[in-house]
C-alpha cells in the first residue's frame, strides 16, 4: 500500500493498518490520530510533526525514523525500541511504554 492509498483510506474512516510496510515513507505533518499500526514497519520513515496521538504503535519498527516534533500523546508504544531515536521535541505525555523503553529514554 502506498502513502496516497493509506491517507485516502484513513480519510474514509479506516483505522486498522496492522503490519503495513511503510519503510522510508514520508508522513511528515500528516494526521493519523487513533490509527492502529500494530506490527508496522516504519524503518527510516519521516514522521516529523505527524499527529499519532492515541495511535496503537505496539511492536512497530522505527529504526532510523524521524520523530522530531511528532505528537505521540496517549499513543501505545509497547514493545517499541526508541533507544537510538532522536526524540527532541517529541510529545510523549500519557504515552504507554514498557519499562525498558522508559529507562533508555531517561539515560539520554
Amino acid at each position: 500500500m502506498n502513502i496516497k492509498e493509506l491517507l485516502s483510506r484513513y480519510g474514509a474512516g479506516q483505522r486498522d493498518f496492522r503490519n503495513i510496510n511503510l519503510i522510508a515513507a514520508n508522513l511528515r505533518s500528516v494526521n493519523l490520530s487513533g490509527i492502529n499500526l500494530t506490527g508496522a514497519d516504519l524503518r527510516g520513515a519521516n514522521l516529523s510533526k505527524a499527529n499519532l496521538s492515541h495511535a496503537n504503535l505496539t511492536d512497530v519498527s522505527l529504526k532510523g525514523a524521524n520523530l522530531t516534533e511528532t505528537n505521540l500523546i496517549s499513543a501505545d508504544l509497547s514493545g517499541v525500541d526508541l533507544s537510538d531515536l532522536d526524540l527532541s521535541q517529541t510529545h510523549l505525555s500519557r504515552a504507554m511504554m514498557n519499562a525498558q523503553i522508559e529507562a533508555a529514554l531517561m539515560l539520554k
